[in-house]
């Protein structure tokens, strides 16, 4: 029989305060390093000679962040929340140790897929502990809060992250979370509950195993297409494949298992199924602006990296902020859906405006673009939680929070993968068309291998040798060369153009989703019968 959880005011609770204090702690660490490394990766790749492995560090630490999120939620329903937060922060400090002893990129990324496994549960764990320690009104005030040591990460990270970096290595920043994390542990020891459920779940080994086969070939999938392999070759088609398979699986499983991983009631929750569908679509545009406005700067406006990342600091930090606000309006008007569609809108006015930027557009419209971007994002991950666990009864409050983040995280996997061969097809087809004739006579498998990436012009070794090759044509060199970084500038427009396209046309979905998700009357948990049928929308 499920245990029901003592009141605050038990004498069996530990401290609420300690506890508190131990998940606002993790949470900065876990947004310390997601805001930090930002800053580090590209020198990290060039100091391991790793550039050719690149996109691996990104996609690795996805895909296990992306896992355990699910899976961890799950068994903190089972064995309480205290010794998943304890295995996340020990699997999150051994990570980060890992990587700043890493002495090649192979083991750096192998380091960075452990840390990910450790920090990818910390949110959505926080979260699930605030559920237990309030009741459902007071959960949006404090929800909100945890948005400040996220704020607070958000302005020091990317900057002390490049500091570090310049100054001394970027070794020491990962090295700086250990303390955090060691603080965090031992509070999590002393303030937060345990509350286990062992007697009510068995562990859902075969699905577990079939969720990790699933998304590990969907994610590798989309990472091998339009630059390992083709989108239509064997390897792509029969990867992705053997994820739909897997997924089908799974889903199976689930339905027939006497503890499911993700419990079907979950799937079945219209309130909950479509904004975690919103979520996932949303991260394409998201993406654009988080990865490929940046690109946009440095590579077709020719700005340099300390002024793009000026512009996406409007973003980071309404991104967090908005949070904040956002958790006490819900627990004092009891409503949320008015600030999805305000957020989900903007969000898609931005990505419509992205569209319109050219080489020519002054950098205050980038700095626009980037604070509305951060104001419509920052009240959604704070609904998002709160959602999941209004939707649903509170014993599967992990499950729900988990299988949120589950769905984002999973975007943000894929969603890269996809722009990046749009961009990558789209820039090559314009580059042909707009390239200097006299090219034909000169080029060579050097040079044509150099116009193949569109960020030629963001390596200054990449240009050298670019330069280097136009030296041959005497004279016209200097010409031809300024008429190629032209060309090579519109291509790239055309290239992002098509990724601000497709974030615009997601996040427009998105938004047209958001406006059919029920609004919950918040002030009682859901019943069972209420989880499992579609939600009836709010008076």
């Amino acid at each position: 029989m499920v245990q029901t959880p003592p009141s605050l005011d038990s004498p069996r609770w530990p401290s609420t305060t300690v506890g508190l204090a131990a998940i606002f702690l993790a949470f900065f660490a876990s947004n310390f390093i997601f805001y930090g490394q930002s800053a580090l990766l590209p020198r990290v790749a060039a100091e391991l000679n790793g550039m050719a492995l690149y996109s691996w560090a990104v996609s690795i630490p996805a895909l296990t962040s992306a896992l355990v999120t699910l899976i961890f939620g799950k068994l903190s329903d089972m064995h309480g929340r205290r010794v998943l937060l304890l295995l996340s922060l020990a699997l999150f400090a051994m990570g980060a140790v890992l990587s700043a002893l890493s002495r090649n990129f192979v083991a750096f990324i192998a380091a960075r897929g452990l840390l990910g496994l450790g920090q990818g549960a910390i949110a959505p764990l926080c979260f699930s502990v605030l559920g237990d320690f309030f009741e459902p009104v007071e959960r949006g005030r404090w929800a909100g809060l945890l948005n400040i040591p996220a704020g607070i990460a958000a302005l020091v990270g990317p900057s002390l992250g490049g500091w570090l970096t310049d100054a001394l290595s970027w070794r020491y920043l990962f090295w700086l979370c250990v303390p955090f994390l060691i603080a965090s542990g031992i509070l999590v020891q002393s303030g937060v509950p345990s509350l286990a459920q062992r007697a009510a779940y068995r562990i859902d080994w075969l699905g577990s195993l079939l969720l990790t086969l699933a998304s590990s070939a969907m994610v590798l999938g989309f990472s091998w297409a339009g630059s390992m392999h083709p989108w239509g070759s064997l390897p792509v088609i029969g990867t992705l494949g053997a994820s739909v398979v897997l997924w089908a699986a799974f889903l199976r499983v689930e339905a027939r298992a006497a503890g499911p991983v993700l419990d079907p009631e979950v799937l079945v929750n219209r309130t909950f199924i479509t904004a975690a569908a919103a979520g996932l679509l949303s991260l394409f545009g998201l993406t654009a602006v988080m990865v490929y406005l940046p690109l946009f700067l440095q590579g077709v406006q020719n700005a340099s990296a300390t002024l793009s990342g000026q512009v996406l600091t409007p973003f980071s930090v309404l991104m967090a902020f908005m949070g904040v606000p956002a958790g006490f309006l819900i627990a004092r008007t009891r409503r949320y859906k008015w600030m999805y569609i305000a957020g989900y809108a903007l969000l898609t006015a931005t990505m419509f405006g992205m569209v319109l930027l050219t080489r020519k557009t002054p950098v205050i419209w980038n700095f626009v673009v980037s604070t509305m971007a951060g104001l419509g994002l920052g009240t959604i991950p704070t609904i998002n939680a709160l959602v999941a666990q209004y939707a649903v009864p509170k014993r599967l409050l992990g499950v729900a929070t988990g299988a949120m983040y589950f769905f984002v995280v999973i975007g943000a996997a894929v969603a890269p993968a996809i722009l990046g061969s749009v961009m990558n097809g789209t820039y090559t087809n314009a580059l042909e068309a707009v390239l200097p004739a006299e090219l034909d006579q000169m080029m060579d498998p050097a040079m044509r291998a150099l116009l193949a990436d569109p960020r030629v012009l963001l390596s200054a070794e990449a240009l050298t040798a670019l330069q280097g090759s136009f030296q041959k044509a005497g004279d016209r060199g200097s010409d031809l060369l300024e008429q190629t970084v032209q060309a090579i500038r519109g291509a790239l427009e055309e290239g992002l153009r098509a990724v601000f396209w497709i974030g615009a046309a997601t996040m427009a979905i998105s938004f047209l989703l958001i406006l059919t998700i029920p609004e919950i009357v918040i002030g009682t948990e859901a019943t069972e019968q209420k989880s499992v049928a579609e939600d009836s929308p709010a008076p």
